[in-house]
C-alpha cells in the first residue's frame, strides 16, 4: 500500500478511459481508493496518502452517490421526495417510468416481496418486471393503504396535466434536500446510476443486469460489471461442481 503513487492513479484511469468507462464511474472507484489510503495514513499503516487527482468532465448525471450520503440525503427530504428517492435507490428505474408506475403494475404476491412491472420506456427493452426490496415494498405497501388500497391508477397522482408526479414535481425538494444534508449535487437521474453501480459491484453479470435495467444493449450494461478474482474463481469453482455431478 505505501508503494501506491499518484501516477498509478492516473494510469489506472487512462486504462478504466481506454475500455470505454465515463469519468463518473472511474471518479467512483477513485474516490474509494483515495478513502482507504487515508484512512491507512490516519490509522498508521502508511506515512502518508498520496494525492490521487480526479478525472475531469463527470456529469452530475454520472455520480455515484454513497450509503452514508444516501443516509443524509433521505433523512433530510421532505415525505414525498424520501419516497420517490427509496424506490429509484433500490431499483435503477429511470424517473420517468417512476412517474408513470401504476397499482394495476404491482404484483404483491410474486419473489420475495413483489414485483414492479416496467411498461414502457426508451426503448422495447425498458419493458421488464423488477423485484422489490424490502424498504420498497414498505414505502409503496404503505402509500397503497393511504390511498384506500386501489386496485388502479397512479401509485404518485399530483395535480398535474398528466394526472401523475413529473420532474418539476419534487425540484425544490430536491435542492432543499440537497442544502440540508450537504450532499454534493447530484440529479435523480443518478440514483439510478448508483443502482446499477452497487449491482455490478455485488457480481450481478452483464445479461442480468441488462434485464433488470431494461438496457437495449449488453454494451451498456457491461460498463457496471468489472469481476473480481473472486468472483471469477468462483465462477470457476461452480463450473467444477457442475462437470464433477
Amino acid at each position: 500500500m505505501d508503494k501506491i503513487r499518484g501516477e498509478h492513479a492516473g494510469g489506472f484511469a487512462a486504462s478504466r478511459i481506454s475500455q470505454g468507462l465515463q469519468p463518473g464511474s472511474i471518479n467512483s472507484s477513485l474516490r474509494v481508493l483515495r478513502r482507504i489510503l487515508r484512512l491507512a495514513a490516519e490509522w498508521g499503516v502508511i506515512e502518508s496518502a498520496p494525492k490521487i487527482e480526479l478525472l475531469t468532465g463527470e456529469t452530475r448525471r454520472e455520480r455515484v452517490v454513497t450509503l452514508e450520503e444516501e443516509a443524509r440525503y433521505l433523512a433530510a427530504a421532505s415525505p414525498l421526495l424520501a419516497e420517490v428517492a427509496t424506490v429509484l435507490f433500490d431499483t435503477g428505474m429511470r424517473p420517468d417510468e417512476l412517474h408513470r408506475m401504476c397499482w394495476e403494475h404491482i404484483t404483491w404476491n410474486s419473489r420475495r416481496h413483489g414485483v414492479l412491472l416496467v411498461t414502457k420506456g426508451k426503448t422495447d427493452a425498458a419493458r421488464r418486471e423488477i423485484p422489490m426490496t424490502a424498504r420498497v415494498r414498505q414505502v409503496l405497501e404503505r402509500r397503497w393503504r393511504a390511498q384506500g388500497s386501489p386496485e388502479s391508477g397512479w401509485v404518485f397522482p399530483a395535480p398535474t396535466k398528466s394526472g401523475h408526479i413529473d420532474h418539476s414535481s419534487v425540484k425544490k425538494q430536491h435542492r432543499a434536500a440537497l442544502k440540508i444534508s450537504r450532499v454534493r449535487p447530484f440529479v435523480l437521474y443518478s440514483l439510478r446510476h448508483t443502482f446499477l453501480t452497487r449491482l455490478g459491484s455485488s457480481g450481478c453479470d452483464a445479461w442480468t443486469l441488462m434485464r433488470i435495467a431494461g438496457h437495449s444493449s449488453i454494451k451498456m450494461s457491461e460498463r457496471y460489471v468489472h469481476p473480481s478474482g473472486e468472483t471469477v474463481l468462483a465462477a470457476m469453482s461452480r463450473m467444477e461442481l457442475l462437470v464433477s455431478e
